[in-house]
């Protein structure tokens, strides 16, 4: 099992910007060939050893996504978003948080005063309220909440403006497989907003098979036989962990979004020992996308507060 440098983010979830992480030469769902050290910004702590990774390279994760010949795809999302000649990535995102947030990648011309794309996702499995992009003490509400329809998916847009510094922001967000996935536009000029909005209509977001998203189903009488693990060090820290389970009942598939080496092969040895009642849908055994957390309870959410208006309300089941 490969994988990637873990960072613990202390404050406000932290853009691409702020991160100041390099981009990951031939990163891509299949692989997780280690990353080139990247630049730790103020209030981050690097916590050695702690690393995203999963039980195969071949299943896509939400983080291996790459950018290539003009164009952002994630195999996990089945997403496919292709930007104009001279957009380049500024940044690959940095591994995931013990929360699930993702920056997912970071475009912008050549000419970056233009403007810059942001795209990032939350798994709704790990956070304790629903975070996201909201509105910054200094933006103000340029256009009401609004719903549009992009590549035949529901988003929710919301338009703001610094009045201080005349950014103007607009943030599309919708759902894929139990995640937020929010396209954040920002620029000073609003044409350029409303052309970069409009280049959406080259986005593909595909509907292939991907097993159902169900929260909590690693609960209660869905759990056949279960083996805790035994973890003994490093047990200050918080290991979430998706899974897929299979129509058997069995674990197929584990991704640890943030675990030590040790705690990774523990907690494999354990969920293969463990049995669920096969989830039926339509009267047929189907394969089931979950989280579970192991280790101590996930920390407080970075924004906490009331839901973001800006994200649409998570749902039980997902079959997207």
């Amino acid at each position: 099992m490969r994988a990637r440098a873990f960072t613990f983010t202390t404050g406000l979830v932290l853009s691409a910007i702020s991160w100041g992480a390099a981009p990951v030469p031939g990163n891509s769902d299949a692989d997780f060939a280690s990353a080139p050290p990247a630049k730790v910004p103020a209030g981050v702590i690097l916590v050695k050893g702690a690393w995203s990774s999963a039980s195969d390279a071949a299943t896509p994760v939400p983080e291996g996504g790459i950018f290539s010949d003009q164009v952002y795809r994630s195999n996990y999302f089945q997403l496919t978003y292709p930007f104009a000649v001279g957009w380049k990535q500024k940044f690959a995102g940095p591994p995931p948080s013990d929360r699930g947030y993702y920056v997912l990648s970071e475009v912008e011309p050549h000419d970056e005063h233009i403007g810059s794309v942001l795209i990032e996702a939350q798994d709704l499995f790990f956070t304790q309220t629903q975070t996201g992009a909201p509105l910054r003490a200094d933006y103000h509400v340029e256009r009401p909440l609004t719903r549009t329809t992009v590549a035949g998916r529901l988003f929710t847009r919301l338009d703001s403006v610094s009045p201080v510094t005349q950014l103007h922001r607009t943030v599309l967000t919708t759902e894929i497989r139990c995640h937020t996935v929010q396209f954040i536009f920002t620029s000073t000029d609003p044409k350029v907003i409303h052309q970069l909005v409009d280049g959406m209509r080259q986005l593909t977001i595909g509907a292939g098979a991907a097993p159902l998203c169900v929260k909590d189903y690693a609960s209660g009488a869905n759990v056949l036989n279960r083996v805790d693990p035994i973890l003994t060090d490093h047990r200050f820290n918080s290991i979430p962990v998706r899974v897929v389970i299979d129509t058997s009942g069995r674990v197929k598939f584990i991704h640890f979004i943030s675990a030590f080496p040790e705690q990774v092969r523990l907690i494999t040895d354990a969920l293969q020992q463990w049995r669920f009642k096969p989830y039926v849908s339509n009267g047929k055994a189907a394969e089931v996308e979950t989280g579970i957390v192991f280790g101590v309870q996930l920390s407080k959410p970075l924004i906490s507060g009331k839901q973001d208006p800006q994200l649409p309300p998570a749902r039980k089941h997902d079959t997207t």
